[in-house]
C-alpha cells in the first residue's frame, strides 16, 4: 500500500490521540503535538511520538492583541497563528536538549515553516466539528525534501508575512526578554518546544513525510 493511501485515516487515529480535556474545570491555554515520520518509498514509521509543550509570553500577548482587536479590520499585525516553524537549534546537549522556556520569542536556528494543512475544531470527546470550540488542531505536512535535517525545536507562529520564506523574528536574544517590544511588527512565537529530550534531534530523511500535529486548547 502506498504512504499516501495510509496517511488519511491514521492522522486521524493520531489526533485522537491527543487528550481534549474540556472539562478540566480552570482554562488555561495548552498545548500538545504529535511528531510522525514516514519513509516516502515504504511507508516504514521512522519516528512516532506525542509531547506536551509551553505557552510562551508572546503566546499570551497574541491572545490580548486578537482580544482587542474588535471589529476592525485585520491587519496583519492582528492575525491569528499562521505558520508551523522547525529548527535546529535548541540549546543544550545534543542528546538532551534543554526544556523549552517561555520567554522564547523566536526559533534559534528556524530552517523550515509552512502553512497548515488543516485546522480542524474538536468536541469533547475529540471528534472533528463544523463548529468553533475551545480546542484546535493545527496540521502541517513537510514533504520529501522539506525540513530536512536534525530537528530538534519548533513553534506555532503568527506571521506578519504570509510568505514562508519571509522572516520578521523579534530582535531579541534569549534569555533575555523586554515586555515592551512592539509585537505587532515582528512574528509571535506563540507556542515553543524542543525536541528530543534524552534520545537526540528526530532526524528528518530527505525522502521522508514529517507530519506534525500541534493542538491548542483552553
Amino acid at each position: 500500500m502506498r504512504h499516501s493511501d495510509k496517511i488519511p485515516n491514521l492522522q486521524e487515529s493520531m489526533k485522537m490521540g491527543l487528550a481534549v480535556g474540556l472539562e478540566d474545570g480552570v482554562r488555561t491555554l495548552k498545548g500538545s503535538y504529535i511528531i510522525h515520520l514516514v519513509d516516502s518509498d515504504t511507508g516504514e514509521v521512522l519516528h512516532h511520538s506525542e509531547h506536551s509543550n509551553i505557552v510562551t509570553l508572546d503566546g499570551g500577548v497574541l491572545v490580548m492583541i486578537n482580544l482587542a482587536s474588535g471589529g476592525t479590520p485585520v491587519p496583519p499585525s492582528q492575525r491569528g497563528i499562521t505558520m508551523l516553524a522547525v529548527g535546529t537549534g535548541a540549546t543544550g546537549p545534543v542528546l538532551n536538549p534543554d526544556a523549552p522556556d517561555p520567554r522564547q520569542r523566536h526559533l534559534n536556528a528556524e530552517i523550515a515553516r509552512k502553512p497548515f494543512s488543516t485546522t480542524v475544531f474538536r468536541n469533547g470527546v475529540g471528534a472533528a466539528v463544523s463548529y468553533p470550540t475551545n480546542v484546535c488542531d493545527f496540521t502541517v505536512t513537510f514533504g520529501v525534501g522539506e525540513a530536512v535535517g536534525p530537528l530538534n525545536e519548533m513553534g506555532l507562529v503568527r506571521s506578519i508575512s504570509l510568505n514562508p520564506a519571509v522572516l520578521n523574528p523579534v530582535p531579541a536574544t534569549f534569555p533575555a526578554y523586554d515586555p515592551t517590544v512592539d509585537l505587532t511588527l515582528y512574528d509571535i512565537l506563540a507556542n515553543y518546544t524542543t525536541m528530543g529530550q534524552g534520545t537526540g534531534p528526530i532526524g528528518k530523511p530527505n525522502n521522508s513525510v514529517l507530519t506534525l500535529t500541534w493542538r491548542l486548547s483552553s
